[in-house]
């Protein structure tokens, strides 16, 4: 169960890694989430099937990062009741808004082809329902209450070596400073750190791939110690 949450937890952050990486290098993820509807849409239709299905591939990685979350309570032998329910629910939210990519976006970037006026305004209110609401503020503070119940919970047990807590307390702050962009949305005015967004994912990420290496290493760890 250990070793196996472990490369679960690795390979979920590796594929979804990878996944973002061409999405990022197709269509200016996530930069192209605060350009204007009209941008967007235009820039939609022309990656064609290949931008969609680039979309499910990012969403469907990211989700499989709800298996080790719901696994890892028995791979450390600690109940975490809240913060699994915490990290679960996060991810699906996530999935949320990625997946309208793929079941939403595509009809209304072709209607906005097509000349209908209305389609600006239906993707703008998805985009922040679907997208800045669910997916990345509820999504994301949930993402980050998860991982600092785990950090909490390694450093006060020692369920893994006290660093991967620490690592996933500092992430946890970054990837929350990454709000104000979110805030920005609905608050214009509110103070954005434009860094925050790389830095805290990526910290977060790293932290999630540490805390799969920690539970495979585990055991040989704690002959060493």
């Amino acid at each position: 169960m250990r070793r196996t949450t472990g490369v679960l937890f690795v390979l979920a952050a590796l594929s979804f890694a990878v996944a973002a990486s061409v999405l990022s290098a197709t269509f200016d993820w996530p930069d192209i989430l605060r350009e204007p509807a009209a941008k967007v849409l235009t820039e939609y239709v022309e990656g064609g099937s290949g931008l969609t299905w680039t979309w499910f591939a990012t969403a469907w990685t990211y989700g499989l990062l709800a298996i080790p979350i719901l696994m890892l309570p028995k791979a450390i032998n600690q109940p975490l009741r809240v913060g699994t329910a915490l990290g679960a629910a996060s991810v699906l939210l996530s999935l949320i808004g990625f997946l309208r990519w793929v079941f939403v976006v595509p009809p209304l970037a072709r209607a906005h082809a097509a000349g209908d006026p209305t389609a600006a305004m239906a993707w703008t209110t998805q985009h922040q329902f679907g997208g800045a609401l669910l997916g990345e503020h509820l999504g994301q503070l949930l993402a980050i209450a998860w991982s600092v119940i785990v950090s909490l919970v390694i450093l006060r047990t020692h369920a893994l070596p006290r660093w991967i807590g620490w690592m996933g307390l500092a992430a946890s702050v970054l990837y929350f400073a990454n709000q104000g962009d979110v805030l920005a949305t609905a608050f214009p005015g509110f103070p954005v750190w434009d860094a925050a967004g790389l830095l805290g994912s990526t910290a977060w990420g790293l932290w999630t791939i540490a805390l799969g290496v920690g539970l495979y290493l585990k055991r040989s760890l704690s002959h060493v110690e």
